[in-house]
């Protein structure tokens, strides 16, 4: 289900959809893929940002268990 919006763009932005859409694919289309690809890119960069913050608060210890486990490592 689709409800309907309506943006407001710049001419120089419009122009530059105009070109790159072309006869084949609408405005419409072309900027819900464009927004749809924005959504994905921040979700992943907030998720992103989520995961690094756990690493640095668990640094201390993963950084522990690594040289524990460096101790075990035998000489080739």
């Amino acid at each position: 289900m689709k409800d309907e919006a309506s943006v407001t763009l710049s001419k120089d932005l419009l122009a530059s959809v105009d070109n790159l859409v072309g006869p084949r694919q609408s405005r419409t289309e072309f900027i819900e893929a464009a927004v749809r690809a924005y959504v994905a890119l921040m979700t992943r960069r907030e998720q992103n940002a989520r995961d690094f913050e756990i690493l640095n608060l668990r640094a201390d210890e993963l950084n522990k268990q690594a040289e524990d486990l460096l101790e075990y490592q035998v000489d080739l």
